[in-house]
């Protein structure tokens, strides 16, 4: 039998299309039920300032670049969204005057427009955003060279290229968007195979970095976040890592300062992979396979499902 339709867009997978139940269970938990939902492969954590949320994601590059070297060098992948955490970066090794030229860095994805990434020098550019606010801040005798910095582009072969290339990633960050992907790795639109159910999580995980087609809502936050609310600023594709990269990295840690997505959101992919209720209509749900994931909350970000006008 053919699923319930989205009530956000017909033509799409979501959210809203999933089992009521799963979604009365995710509004009703607690940020102490939140916690509880810790288990092996899956932990929770919760940080009580925002300074010790953003210290912490910036500290998981530092710790993951300590650990490289020439002969065995380590990256780690990150988002934009948050940004937050990357001056922060560049302050520690600078500070700390940590050699970092043996380390890596992917970025996760990048806007996809007119049959090209978007150049670095397009207002919203990922690839921009990453260097001003971090590697061009990190003093030249610590750097890593350009070579190590891996983005995405519309031929994605180079970039895949970088995965099978004997470099370890200790960890990719991740944020949660309004869709509950992470990266751009949105649910599919309702069509062709997919028309009665979506892809299957064994499927779903197939795939590579690769241009997405962005759902409505994706474009509607990033609107919201990035473009001042103006919709027909934001590109309707992208480039994506994919799930093939991501299960290649040893540690997959998101970060949810409660900017990006909403309280039911936070709730309920944490619920999703903890009772491992993988749904590629819920990409995020998907990590409920990875062997290491840990979601970390701000607690004042956390919110309540209670319903309040406004």
């Amino acid at each position: 039998m053919s699923r319930k339709l989205s009530s956000i867009a017909p033509d799409w997978w979501d959210y809203t299309t999933l089992d009521d139940a799963i979604i009365r269970d995710a509004a009703a938990l607690t940020p102490e039920k939140m916690l509880k939902l810790s288990r092996p492969g899956f932990k929770v954590v919760f940080y009580d300032t925002l300074e010790e949320f953003y210290l912490a994601e910036a500290l998981e590059y530092i710790t993951a670049w300590k650990q490289s070297t020439a002969d065995n060098p380590v990256g780690i992948c990150g988002p934009i969204g948050p940004t937050e955490q990357l001056p922060l970066v560049a302050r520690l090794v600078n500070d700390l005057s940590l050699n970092v030229a043996s380390g890596h860095f992917w970025g996760m994805d990048e806007w996809y427009l007119n049959g090209k990434e978007a150049p670095a020098t397009h207002p919203l550019s990922f690839e921009k955003a990453d260097r001003e606010l971090c590697f061009s801040r990190i003093r030249k005798d610590l750097a890593m060279p350009n070579a190590n910095l891996h983005f995405p582009k519309a031929d994605t072969a180079a970039y895949r290229k970088t995965w099978n290339a004997g470099v370890r990633c200790a960890v990719m960050q991740g944020g949660q968007g309004d869709v509950k992907h992470w990266a751009f790795n949105d649910p599919p639109r309702r069509a062709g195979k997919f028309k009665n159910s979506p892809p299957s999580p064994a499927e779903y995980r197939k795939l590579t970095t690769r241009v997405v087609d962005l759902h409505p809502l994706t474009i509607a936050q990033n609107a919201r976040t990035s473009g001042g609310g103006n919709i027909s600023l934001v590109p309707t594709q992208a480039l994506s890592v994919g799930p093939v990269e991501t299960w290649q990295a040893e540690k997959v840690s998101i970060w949810h300062a409660g900017n990006h997505d909403n309280p039911f959101g936070q709730r309920l992919t944490c619920l999703m992979i903890a009772k491992k209720l993988a749904d590629a209509a819920v990409p995020m749900s998907l990590l409920a396979g990875h062997p290491n994931v840990q979601f970390n909350y701000y607690r004042k970000g956390i919110g309540t499902c209670g319903v309040e006008m406004h």
